[in-house]
């Protein structure tokens, strides 16, 4: 019984330049004339000039989304720190000749930086600058919450709040780290709700047991036209649970439970009605949410005035509403008919079971005739029914990745 789906370049140069062993840093992409000054004229160590510092932009000048990048025009670079206000460090690395230094990340919209110079003789400059605000912040929904257990078929799912065009940088931006090195794939779909999104998912289901932090290092990084900065880096961590499968086939009315390659239970089931908008979608889907009880109306999803009730231990396979779920009234159907208006109906006992044992990410595959095919791929995760080559072409940044 379905139910209303949920609504959901060019560098920054700082340059370190001098004349006479003279350490300066100015930041040159932009178009400013003033400068500071931070020379005091005195004679440093061994009768070498003190260091100065120009900054030729300041304020909320500095337009983010792009590298920092330091220059010495004399001499040779040691060491390069660059930090923001809150004492976060941005990763770099000086060139082969030493002489520039070129963050590894984009500098991030509205934060304050502070840069910290050393050569080779141990003498040093700093400099400051702070980025202007960006125009349009985008941002992520992540799927797994932190310390989440999960089932072996669940993908990491990122769903943007505003359109991503740059979607190879943004995916090279993003990685996954297993204790087994899991191999997998990201790949672009569009969810339901009309966004972009992009999925993360193995070759084969999740080994139980397997670890998983996923690092979306996006603080920076331009989406693209109309999609606006990223203000913020992500990280989530999760666990891989119980090998649980289960099967609903269409023809014998019954749904199988296996554990770890062993079916441990068979539960009778009626399914949607065949024929029409009441029958089953059908293939590989993944169980996305545990939702207990909730109320089903008809008319939510298109079906007129066909139902309108509460429904006991729901649990989600798409968006767009079909769900597993306790359907009492239906029971002289179980194992005998499919009559449902999609769902998969079960007995209260059967279901209160059922709902205990299950987790979210356990995969859910309904086979036989009578179905309306598969589901689209952004309505729920639709990833499986795709072979492995096929999933990997919606990678934009190279395909596979050993976690």
């Amino acid at each position: 019984m379905p139910r209303r789906p949920f609504p959901r370049g060019r560098g920054r140069h700082v340059a370190l330049a001098g004349g006479a062993a003279l350490l300066a840093a100015a930041l040159t992409a932009c178009g400013s004339t003033g400068s500071g000054a931070g020379a005091d004229g005195k004679a440093g160590a061994k009768g070498k000039p003190a260091m100065a510092v120009a900054v030729k932009l300041t304020g909320d000048q500095v337009k983010a989304g792009e590298p920092v990048t330091v220059t010495l025009a004399d001499g040779t670079l040691a060491q390069v720190k660059v930090t923001d206000a809150k004492g976060g460090e941005m990763p770099g690395r000086i060139s082969a000749d030493g002489k520039t230094w070129t963050s590894e990340r984009n500098a991030s919209p509205g934060t304050d930086y502070k840069v910290e110079a050393q050569d080779t003789e141990s003498r040093g400059a700093s400099a400051q600058f702070k980025t202007s605000a960006a125009d349009k912040v985008n941002k992520v929904s992540i799927n797994i919450p932190k310390g989440s257990t999960v089932g072996v078929a669940m993908p990491v799912s990122l769903v943007f709040d505003n359109p991503v065009k740059n979607k190879a940088e943004v995916e090279k931006q993003l990685k996954v780290t297993t204790s087994n090195n899991t191999e997998g794939s990201w790949g672009w779909v569009k969810d339901y709700s009309g966004n972009d999104r992009v999925d993360w998912r193995p070759r084969e289901y999740w080994k139980s047991g397997t670890d998983v932090k996923v690092e979306m290092n996006l603080n920076g990084v331009d989406s693209g036209s109309g999609g606006g900065l990223f203000a913020r880096d992500y990280t989530t961590e999760f666990k891989v649970g119980k090998d649980r499968r289960m099967e609903v086939d269409l023809a014998t009315k019954e749904m199988s439970v296996s554990e770890d390659g062993r079916v441990v239970k068979t539960i009778p089931v009626s399914a949607g009605t065949p024929g029409g908008q009441k029958a089953s979608w059908s293939g590989k889907m993944v169980l996305m949410a545990k939702e207990g009880t909730i109320r089903m109306d008809s008319q939510t999803v298109g079906l007129g005035n066909s139902y309108d009730k509460m429904v006991d231990y729901s649990m989600r396979l798409t968006w767009s509403g079909m769900y597993v779920h306790a359907a009492p009234w239906n029971n002289a159907n179980f194992g005998n008919a499919n009559t449902s208006s999609g769902c998969v109906g079960m007995s209260d006992a059967e279901a209160k079971s059922f709902y205990g044992q299950v987790q979210v990410g356990d995969p859910f595959e309904v086979v036989g005739e009578g179905s309306k095919g598969n589901a689209d791929l952004g309505n729920g995760y639709g990833e499986w029914n795709l072979s492995w080559d096929a999933w990997k072409a919606k990678s934009q940044a190279g395909g596979t990745q050993a976690g």
